[in-house]
């Protein structure tokens, strides 16, 4: 009877655990948490100073005394004591009362071993839930995006995060063929960040990078070139120096990650089955997360594919909606979960 109780009073949510951002959508609410997978901790008590988005205004700018920390690497757990704080605190920035939470939906890598898995389920685990079941993010993906997977139909999605891009071609609730590689925002970052390093012998810091990227980065020629100042320090004298750059350059430092992605699509594609393949053909790509809204990145992909491409409405928030789809049809998806298997 209690157990019963419980279940009407609990509260059931879905996380999108992201290497970039975490979201978390509630039943019945909508997302009620989007922010970036950062915390600052003190280096002493380990006490959190901050989450979200006042962590990352503190990144690069932090005495000795605080700590800032990604907790997820690559779209795993990287440090699994700092994903567990983090996830606790953004629970409770959604105001919910972790003794009544019931279900947890988490999107993992399709790629991850069953030791990250377990990772997983125990920080959501030690955060509160009564359940925790996982979902491969490139199916949650297309459940947000309102594929009917269900269908005997080739659906082909490309999802790119900030730590790794999946590819998944499905069909009839399952995953045909996937693939799930290690670069994504944080590899672009890291790409802008080197090229300035090599070229200009400029330090710039991660946020800079993205917020280059996200302001003149393209994949392919954009009509007009954009021209912005960049600000870092030279590694040379040591001081602080402001350069002048084109959209041209930052094209130059992204291509090699773009290019990677592409590929790894193209190898997709040629072990896709070939029924399979010939769905894609008329139905096209899809793309999904914070990777799809680089400039001129569907274009580049069309090019390289010769098929059609489509961006989801709201590419950041596709998986997350995914998951709260799940929840509120549980049973219908239920199949579509990852299983836990004894280790």
């Amino acid at each position: 009877m209690a157990f019963k109780f419980l279940n009407v009073l609990s509260t059931d949510i879905g996380i999108d655990l992201g290497t970039a951002n975490s979201l978390i959508h509630v039943r019945g609410k909508g997302i009620v948490v989007n922010e970036p997978s950062i915390i600052a901790l003190d280096d002493e008590s380990d006490k959190v100073v901050a989450i979200g988005n006042e962590a990352r205004e503190m990144l690069g700018r932090t005495h000795r005394d605080i700590i800032t920390i990604r907790p997820l690497k690559d779209g795993v757990i990287a440090d699994f004591e700092a994903t567990e704080i983090m996830i606790r605190e953004l629970i409770r920035k959604a105001n919910i009362n972790r003794i009544l939470i019931g279900k947890i939906i988490v999107d993992v890598p399709s790629g991850i071993t069953e030791v990250e898995k377990r990772a997983v389920r125990d920080s959501a685990e030690r955060a509160g839930a009564r359940e925790v079941h996982l979902v491969a993010e490139a199916m949650a993906a297309a459940i947000g995006v309102g594929l009917d997977i269900s269908q005997p139909v080739g659906n082909m999605i490309v999802d790119i995060g900030g730590g790794t891009s999946e590819i998944a071609v499905i069909s009839l609730n399952g995953i045909v063929h996937h693939s799930s590689i290690r670069v994504g925002g944080a590899e672009m970052d890291q790409s802008i960040m080197q090229y300035f390093k090599k070229n200009y012998n400029l330090l710039i810091g991660e946020k800079s990078a993205e917020h280059i990227k996200c302001t003149i980065g393209s994949a392919t020629p954009l009509a007009e070139e954009i021209r912005t100042e960049v600000k870092g320090r030279d590694l040379v004298d040591g001081i602080p120096k402001t350069i002048d750059i084109s959209s041209v350059e930052v094209r130059e430092a992204l291509d090699e990650a773009i290019e990677t992605i592409i590929e790894a699509v193209k190898v997709a594609l040629e072990r896709t089955p070939p029924e399979l393949a010939s769905d894609i053909l008329d139905r096209g790509i899809v793309l999904t997360g914070g990777g799809a809204l680089l400039k001129n990145f569907d274009e580049r992909m069309r090019e390289d594919t010769s098929l059609p491409i489509h961006i989801a409405e709201d590419p950041l928030t596709c998986v997350v909606r995914g998951c709260g789809i799940i929840l509120d049809e549980f049973e219908r998806y239920e199949k579509v979960l990852l299983k836990a298997r004894r280790m």
